[in-house]
């Protein structure tokens, strides 16, 4: 909803400009700390000039506070998104390097051949399959220890397609 104005609301989903300001409204209503985090975000983005990952990865925004009307309100979904999307990417690579270790000290067969957002695709001989199933969603889960916990899901087929 960051960033979404009811007019493109409305293009997007074919409705009225007032169904989709309604929509928003309600939106924002019943989910109140997601106004308060994009503000905030805002806020500190632009005393800062940079968001950061729970990792403290930064990305800087140079067009935060610049007087370019739609240049800043796409720095400002950035701020908005970027520390999300971040986080999940540093986590991702955390798992990438805590499968690839695993993998190396118990001398698989398997490989990791691909990184897809929040997935990772393995080549699995059959023989290795149990063990790696097993394996896969500590080592992933395993990264960080956070109050709401991360869950992994394991599919296996003889391509990405099936494994889902």
């Amino acid at each position: 909803m960051y960033g979404m104005s009811s007019f493109g609301l409305a293009a997007n989903l074919g409705i009225s400009k007032d169904a989709a300001k309604l929509y928003i409204d309600r939106y924002f209503a019943r989910y109140p700390g997601v106004a308060r985090y994009m503000e905030s975000t805002r806020v500190s983005a632009r005393q800062l000039g940079y968001v950061q990952t729970v990792f403290g990865r930064r990305l800087w925004l140079a067009d935060i506070n610049g007087p370019n009307g739609p240049r800043r309100q796409a720095a400002e979904r950035a701020a908005i998104n970027a520390p999300m999307q971040g986080t999940a990417a540093d986590l991702i690579k955390l798992a990438m390097i805590a499968a690839d270790r695993w993998l190396a000290r118990e001398r698989l067969s398997t490989r990791l051949v691909m990184q897809v957002h929040d997935e990772l695709v393995f080549e699995v001989p059959a023989g290795e399959i149990d063990p790696v199933r097993a394996a896969i969603p500590a080592l992933m889960t395993g990264v960080v220890q956070w109050k709401v916990p991360l869950e992994v899901d394991v599919g296996v087929g003889e391509n990405w397609d099936e494994a889902h």
